[in-house]
């Protein structure tokens, strides 16, 4: 599939769904991805990205921002609480706050540099254990705490189960963001995004749709 026909299938559900165009903003999740894809993706005007590691954008973007304007990178990977000052340099958003340490050092080192990503906390909406995010029960304390903190929270995020239908994640995750007062909801990959979008997401991550199939050599 490619970009543009993608954002058709963006068009239309954000039509279908009685939502304003341009509502939606499209993640092509470039992790794992070679550099001539991503440069191919640029070359055809899109410019919000998104990466799993640090590592591998810090190897990716500073290069092709010379090259490109404009570019967004969102951070939609767990992050380790050591590399938050070099996520700082490197991408506008992070995805995926799930605990009090790592907002607390966000916080911190917001008031250091001056400056700080637009945050989204990640919602653990199936109660999975080898996943990571804050438990449904336990995310409106965990979002007063982050705003608290002066963090930048633009909404929520969530990954829901493989084996479940994803439109009840999606629903519960707006749910959440509706009662707490946040607009963003991240959410909604290759395979439901046109779900997640007739439930109100503002952000869709979509990688292999776009790029192909990824390369984990």
């Amino acid at each position: 599939m490619s970009l543009q026909e993608i954002q058709s299938r963006i068009q239309k559900a954000e039509a279908d769904a009685g939502r304003a165009a341009g509502s939606v903003t499209l993640i092509a999740v470039s992790k794992k991805q070679p550099d001539e894809r991503v440069e191919a993706v640029l070359e055809q005007g899109h410019r919000v990205f998104g990466e799993n590691r640090v590592q591998e954008a810090a190897a990716k973007w500073p290069e092709f921002r010379e090259k490109f304007d404009d570019v967004k990178v969102h951070l939609i990977g767990p992050l380790q609480t050591n590399k938050v000052r070099q996520a700082f340099d490197l991408c506008q958003y992070i995805h995926a706050v799930d605990r009090p340490k790592l907002a607390k050092t966000i916080a911190r080192i917001a008031q250091e540099e001056g400056h700080c990503p637009g945050v989204f906390i990640q919602v653990n909406t199936g109660e999975e254990e080898q996943k990571a995010g804050i438990l449904p029960a336990d995310a409106d304390d965990f979002i007063n705490e982050c705003k608290g903190l002066d963090l930048p929270v633009e909404g929520l995020m969530c990954i829901p189960p493989v084996e479940e239908e994803a439109s009840l994640h999606f629903a519960l995750l707006a749910k959440i963001a509706a009662r707490n007062g946040l607009e963003g909801l991240s959410m909604g990959m290759s395979g439901d995004f046109e779900k997640a979008i007739a439930l109100g997401a503002t952000h869709v991550r979509v990688g292999s749709a776009i790029f192909g199939e990824r390369n984990y050599e």
